[in-house]
């Protein structure tokens, strides 16, 4: 049986380290440059609560001229990472448009999401914990706090999303296991009148 792949997509505003994120988890490296992603993608085999899968790892741009391109990324998403930088307060107010991109791209409120706070490793936090704690309840999502720079909870955020994809599949499975026995399963005979 092959390794189960998952489409893991990184969004959130420029600047707010998703790139570093994702390398450092990736390839153990923290980059310190600055450079403007278009999109980078990645591949890395895991396990994950003793199950091994495949991450497909899609580093999307933050900057707004990149928008148009969000909406294809996200319909072609198995899971999602909504990162924003914790001594950034507008790019933590953003992580609610990036969650109306994923849910109008799906067309369901029920998509698994992990929002990430990022730098964590930095003194000044310009988001409370309790206006976290409000936006992930509101959205329904874990939270997982990181820094790309000492790799705290880099891994977590990782590991998080794809129980959160696994969890949506178990559900998704057992629905179409529910629509088939109420709708499928024994045909009646079919009677034709000609």
């Amino acid at each position: 049986m092959s390794n189960k792949t998952h489409n893991v997509v990184v969004f959130g505003d420029g600047g707010v380290g998703k790139s570093a994120l994702t390398i450092q988890f990736v390839q153990n490296e923290f980059i310190t440059d600055y450079d403007p992603t278009l999109e980078d993608s990645y591949r890395k085999q895991v396990v994950i609560d003793n199950k091994v899968c495949v991450l497909d790892i899609l580093d999307t741009a933050g900057q707004e001229e990149y928008d148009a391109m969000h909406d294809h990324y996200a319909h072609n998403g198995h899971g999602f990472l909504l990162v924003f930088a914790l001594n950034d307060h507008s790019s933590f107010m953003n992580i609610r448009k990036f969650r109306e991109k994923v849910r109008r791209a799906k067309d369901s409120d029920d998509v698994p999401v992990v929002v990430v706070g990022n730098k964590s490793d930095l003194p000044y936090r310009a988001v409370t914990p309790q206006q976290i704690e409000e936006l992930t309840q509101s959205l329904g999502c874990a939270y997982v706090e990181t820094s790309a720079k000492t790799r705290q909870g880099v891994d977590d955020a990782f590991y998080e999303v794809v129980r959160a994809v696994r969890k949506f599949d178990k559900k998704e499975k057992k629905r179409a296991n529910e629509y088939e026995r109420m709708f499928g399963g024994r045909r009646k005979k079919s009677c034709y009148i000609m």
